[in-house]
């Protein structure tokens, strides 16, 4: 079975990552799901732990396992590593090399072959913010696959380009970056 690493950070998207989290089990996928300390006050770690039917991990300084180290077996088990939905904040930590907590620290420990697939979520100033823009670049030479947002009435009430992605988009690009790594 194959294991899908979603990080999910504190957007009001975050309520998406059950969705995602569900679509995926369904599939046949194992999800593990890192959650920043921001996403929890979106969404609740137990709504996707009941989606996951696993542990949730908000705690790089929790070792469940004294055997392992948490953050570094995470990385080594994934399959797929999927940031969504993806703040300003994870990004600029991703493209700087910031491990500060759980996901930052499990995305400088993934092997150089996983796929890395980002799927930004905020306001469109912040979307095109060149300092934005710059990070995801940055992001993209290291391999990470952008998931592009699309433009919508945003949670803000401003219009435009920075709304996550549909579900259905996201999962169709994780199955096939999946797809592509088996042949």
């Amino acid at each position: 079975m194959k294991t899908v690493l979603l990080g999910v950070s504190g957007s009001i998207s975050a309520y998406k990552s059950a969705d995602i989290t569900n679509q995926l089990m369904k599939l046949g996928y194992q999800v593990e799901v890192i959650m920043t300390e921001s996403s929890t006050h979106f969404i609740t770690p137990l709504t996707l732990q009941s989606l996951a039917k696993r542990p949730i991990h908000t705690d790089v300084m929790q070792e469940a396992n004294p055997k392992v180290i948490n953050h570094i077996e995470l990385a080594k088990q994934a399959d797929l590593f999927l940031v969504a939905p993806a703040t300003a904040n994870i990004i600029g930590k991703l493209a700087n090399g910031i491990a500060d907590d759980l996901l930052s620290t499990v995305a400088l420990a993934l092997p150089e072959k996983t796929p890395k697939l980002i799927a930004p979520a905020m306001n469109t100033n912040m979307y095109t913010n060149p300092i934005n823009q710059r990070n995801l670049s940055t992001l993209k030479s290291v391999g990470y696959q952008e998931i592009e947002p699309r433009e919508s009435l945003l949670a803000c009430g401003d219009f435009g380009k920075g709304a996550l992605a549909d579900v259905q988009i996201i999962i169709d690009q994780v199955l096939f970056h999946l797809n592509q790594r088996t042949t």
